[in-house]
């Protein structure tokens, strides 16, 4: 964890610092550089992994930032964690579903992403993907789009939806992945609908718990969110347990997001 720690630090500090200093034309003396690093070590003294973790995740969601806003899959604005994109990318080959569900389709790219992930795994695999608005029409050009993906518009927890999603997925291999609305009541409504069509084996993903504080809010008051929601769901069930070992890699935006259906 110390040399992690060590990682993060640095990062954060070339953020604070900018790059001047990895440039030979920038004309920065040996002094100003070993206060720099004198700078980097006492942060590394002071600041917890708990602060550090939190600076990081303030620094790389900053809104304000050309940072992870700024991610594309195969041309399409895709707003994944690149950490948990690798997990989930793993969880796929483990389950290798016939179907993934997603809520929450944006433009399209996270779409066209998993499918890249099944084709290789899976071939016969597809992905459904429901949104209130579409906004596909870039992604609807891309071959694996056409090919693999289902796109349906609507809420997430219509009944008519749900209910076609329902029946085409069952018997299957089923991943679920969350990522609509980002409350708490609506998020627990989709733990409540799509809970049942995962397969024993096989993952719920609950997109965003980062939100409202944990660790960060975006500025502003998000209110409870994704990690409410699924503090609200896991009493009522047996059928889901948290996988925290999923978390692995730090920085996640899915915290207690991993819910692997165990029954």
């Amino acid at each position: 964890m110390r040399s992690i720690r060590l990682l993060l630090i640095g990062i954060l500090a070339t953020s604070a610092f900018g790059c001047e200093s990895f440039d030979s034309t920038a004309g920065r003396e040996d002094t100003q550089a070993a206060d720099e690093q004198a700078a980097i070590d006492e942060q590394s003294i002071e600041m917890s992994d708990e602060e550090v973790t939190r600076r990081f995740y303030e620094i790389w969601s900053d809104t304000e930032s050309p940072t992870i806003w700024h991610n594309r899959w195969a041309g399409i604005p895709t707003l994944q964690n690149p950490m948990d994109v690798w997990i989930t990318q793993e969880i796929l080959h483990e389950v290798k579903p016939d179907f993934i569900v997603e809520t929450g389709t944006f433009h399209g790219g996270s779409a066209i992403m998993w499918a890249t992930f099944l084709s290789a795994i899976n071939p016969e695999g597809r992905i459904i993907t429901v949104d209130i608005e579409d906004n596909t029409a870039e992604a609807k050009k891309n071959p694996i789009f056409q090919e693999k993906v289902d796109f349906y518009l609507g809420s997430s927890t219509d009944p008519e939806i749900t209910a076609e999603i329902a029946e085409r997925v069952k018997g299957k291999k089923v991943l679920v992945i969350l990522d609509s609305l980002h409350t708490k009541d609506h998020v627990l409504d989709e733990l409540e609908i799509y809970g049942d069509m995962v397969s024993t084996g096989s993952y719920m993903i609950v997109q965003d718990g980062f939100l409202n504080g944990h660790p960060i809010t975006l500025g502003r008051d998000h209110g409870p969110g994704p990690w409410e929601a699924v503090e609200a769901f896991m009493p009522t069930t047996e059928n889901f347990e948290i996988d925290k070992g999923r978390e692995r890699l730090i920085l996640t935006w899915n915290p207690n997001g991993y819910l692997k259906r165990v029954r």
